[in-house]
Parts: C-alpha cells; sequence; structure tokens
C-alpha cells in the first residue's frame, strides 16, 4: 500500500523547552507574533510562590510551540471558525458524531 505524501510529513524536531530562557528562544523562532510579549506579560502578573500557575503558563506556551511546528496543528489552529461550523453541520446531517 503507497501512503499519499501528506500523510507522513516530518514534524521538526522541537527545540529544547526545558528551561524558560529555552522556552524564550523556542518562542522568538517558533511562537505567534506576540507570544513571547503574552507569556512575559504572564509570567510577570503570576506569583512566584504559586507554582501550579506558573506550570500551566509554561505548558501553554510550549504546546504553542509544538502547534506551531507540527503543520497538521498549526492547520488546524488556522481553520476559521465559519468552516468548523460547516464541517460540523455537515457530519450532524450525516448522522456522524
Amino acid at each position: 500500500m503507497t501512503a499519499h505524501p501528506t500523510e507522513h510529513k516530518a514534524v521538526p524536531e522541537p527545540p529544547p523547552m526545558r528551561t524558560l530562557h529555552e522556552l524564550r528562544a523556542a518562542l522568538r523562532a517558533h511562537g505567534h507574533p506576540g507570544d513571547l510579549a503574552q507569556f512575559e506579560e504572564a509570567l510577570e502578573t503570576a506569583q512566584l510562590d504559586d507554582l501550579r500557575t506558573i506550570r500551566r503558563i509554561v505548558q501553554r506556551y510550549r504546546h504553542r510551540v509544538l502547534l506551531r511546528l507540527d503543520p497538521l496543528g498549526s492547520a488546524a489552529v488556522g481553520r476559521s471558525t465559519e468552516d468548523i461550523r460547516d464541517e460540523l453541520r455537515r457530519k450532524l446531517a450525516d448522522g456522524v458524531r
């Protein structure tokens, strides 16, 4: 069986994001415009002793970098609301859940 070329796109190796410094570099290189500034603002307003909040912020922005690097993830994020709504209507009309 031959696979279509779009089925096996290699996802680039994600950059290291184990430290805040590495995450900042990844956001600079791979984030959407404004991601780094929003990340810094979120960290600035968080209480340093609130490790759950800090962890959530870091995870959120790591996930943004990973989505940006994944062609399918990036395409899904870029879909319009109307496109998603139309797809859901078609699926509901066809009886697919």
